[in-house]
């Protein structure tokens, strides 16, 4: 009966069978089955396999050449690595006992070699399920599994013979042996080597070529140096004759640091199993020191990853805290330049506004003079003209008139400066800070007449005043917002103008439009009503990556030396004051000359306050 392979790798097997045909048959019978079929001819060739791989069943005939199953078992069971390998025992037949034997050296099963294939499979893989994921796997940086070492010291003189016959039989048993005939041969150094420290040490305490108690005391010694240097101390065996075993040779021997002493006329089978109950313990102690070591070495890593992470997340959170102080620093910084900004512009507006009230003030003390003079030499000259002869048309008379027509243009002229220091004086006012009745239309009327100039012949203003005409807010208001708006569209068109080819002139055609409206609207989140100045113009339009910083302080798109940049970003702060918003909408459709921008400026109205202030601005006007 064959068995489908599936996905998975198949199981693998080791066989151990020293017949060529029994071999073949079993391997072939075996890979039939879906088994990968490992085989070799001896149980010492077995266990040099191991240390390469670990197979997940180990199939063993009983009678092997050297080493036989059973022994090759016990070999299995001593190691750590090897203990839970599964191991099904095969037999010619039933001989008396073997059974019994097999199953104590550690055996899982035992079946005979003349048994159906079937049966053999079925308890091949019921051995498997038992010992599911205790097998395979390659090697790693440490021996999976080896021999347990022997080193028996003596053998020369009269008890060579006794010494061989131990040494055999330790060979037999699947032990490496070496033997060296005096202490002097031993390297001292392999004993601080892993690979080839000796397990257990068998010394002949009665040779007649050395002091057999002298060199126990010195492999005690030996060994105190290879437990601190971090090894595993080899067990030491005393072999003595069987005068020696009485009286006190032997606490001489254990004090000198002998574990166990044996008599050589004990039954090999007895020595046998001395020997193998030392290197069983020392084998089992170096199994559980490098489990600890193993053990230590997984804490040590946890902790060193724990370290890790904590330093990770700490360096992460000192990041982020860092990043955060560097971010606060930054808008700290950002804001100070901007504070500093908008400092130096309210000293320059508050300079300005001295000088120009100054200014004001010093041209309308001579120009009341000349005004006053003025109509003086009007009356005067209307009075010799009136007694002059009509009919008189000589050179007297001519020039009469025209002194006459030219104290009426300077008339018209000293007029224009009036109204301009006027409205010089209105703009100048120090309480811009302060919140109070304002005038709107005439406010916007003093910019629009200060901003004469900029507009020339190439643009038309036009009003649509809708709103109520008294506002109560600062003079900042309309002052310096409504004309840093007004003024940049002028100078947005004028570039417009310019780069198409219009120059301005009397006779030049008007391109330009700026429209200037007021209304109140009932804002739709709150049902609250706004007083709303919008400011429309026809010029080139402000592109979207210049929309999201155009209030940002000093930033400007304007020429070196033709704008600061604060004049947007102080008209949002005032805005900002009094709780309102400045929105820049879409281009206007079919606008005229250009694509064009709406810019709209919307403050709470509050007439209730407005009515509170009313008679204090009626006292002052009068």
């Amino acid at each position: 009966m064959t068995h489908a392979l599936s996905d998975a790798a198949p199981p693998t097997l080791l066989l151990v069978e020293d017949s060529d045909t029994q071999a073949l048959r079993i391997r072939r019978m075996l890979e039939g089955h879906g088994f990968a079929v490992t085989r070799v001819a001896s149980g010492e060739a077995a266990l040099d396999t191991l240390d390469a791989r670990i197979p997940d069943l180990v199939v063993a005939d009983y009678h092997l050449p050297g080493m036989n199953g059973g022994q090759m078992a016990r070999q299995l069971r001593m190691s750590a690595a090897t203990r839970m390998i599964p191991v099904l025992m095969l037999t010619e037949g039933g001989e008396p006992g073997l059974e019994r034997e097999g199953l104590e050296s550690g055996a899982d099963a035992y079946v005979p070699k003349s048994a159906e294939p079937d049966l053999i499979v079925f308890r091949i893989r019921a051995l498997l399920r038992e010992g599911a994921g205790t097998g395979g796997g390659q090697r790693d940086a440490s021996p999976l599994f080896r021999r347990a070492r022997i080193l028996i010291v003596g053998g020369e003189g009269a008890r060579e013979r006794t010494v061989a016959g131990l040494a055999a039989l330790m060979r037999s048993d699947g032990h490496e042996v070496t033997v060296i005939g005096h202490p002097g041969a031993m390297e001292r150094g392999d004993w601080f080597d892993a690979a080839r420290a000796p397990d257990c040490v068998v010394v002949d305490l009665v040779s007649d070529r050395f002091d057999g108690i002298a060199f126990c005391q010195e492999l005690d010694d030996l060994r105190q140096d290879v437990v601190v240097a971090g090894g595993g101390a080899p067990r030491i065996l005393g072999l003595s004759g069987a005068r020696a075993a009485r009286g006190v040779f032997p606490a001489r021997a254990f004090e000198a640091g002998v574990d166990d002493m044996v008599s050589d006329e004990i039954e090999p089978d007895v020595l046998a199993l001395r020997i193998r109950a030392l290197v069983r313990r020392k084998l089992l102690q170096d199994d559980a020191r490098r489990i600890d070591l193993d053990r230590q070495a997984r804490e040590i890593a946890v902790e060193a990853a724990r370290a890790e992470a904590a330093a990770i997340a700490s360096k992460a959170s000192l990041a982020e805290a860092l990043e955060q102080a560097n971010a606060e620093l930054a808008d700290a910084n950002r804001r100070l330049i901007e504070t500093q900004g908008k400092l130096v512009q309210t000293a320059k507006m508050a300079s300005l506004g001295e000088l120009v009230a100054g200014i004001a003030h010093e041209i309308n003390n001579p120009l009341a003079f000349i005004l006053a003079h003025k109509e003086t030499v009007a009356r005067l000259l209307a009075q010799v003209i009136a007694g002059e002869d009509p009919h008189d048309g000589g050179p007297r008379h001519a020039a009469l008139m025209k002194c006459r027509d030219r104290v009426e243009s300077m008339s018209l002229g000293l007029r224009r400066i009036q109204n301009l220091v006027l409205n010089l004086r209105k703009f100048s006012r120090l309480d811009e800070g302060l919140f109070q009745l304002i005038d709107v239309p005439e406010a916007l009327e003093t910019v629009l007449a200060l901003l004469t100039q900029k507009f020339g012949n190439l643009i038309v203003v036009e009003r649509d005043y809708r709103a109520p005409e008294r506002l109560y807010c600062q003079s900042a208001l309309l002052n310096q917002v409504m004309m840093n708006i007004i003024s940049n569209a002028a100078d947005a068109i004028q570039s417009m103008l310019e780069e198409a080819g219009h120059e301005d002139g009397p006779a030049g055609p008007a391109r330009g439009l700026i429209r200037i409206g007021t209304a109140l609207r009932v804002t739709p989140a709150t049902g609250e009503q706004c007083y709303v100045f919008t400011v429309t113009d026809n010029g080139p339009g402000i592109p979207p990556e210049v929309k999201e910083r155009i209030f940002e302080p000093f930033f400007t798109t304007k020429p070196v030396g033709a704008g600061t940049g604060l004049g947007l970003a102080i008209a949002y702060s005032v805005v900002q004051a009094h709780h309102g918003t400045i929105t820049i909408a879409d281009p206007v459709p079919g606008g005229e000359g250009g694509r064009g921008s709406v810019f709209t400026v919307s403050v709470p109205w509050q007439p209730h306050l407005e009515a509170m202030a009313e008679p204090a601005s009626l006292e002052a006007r009068a």
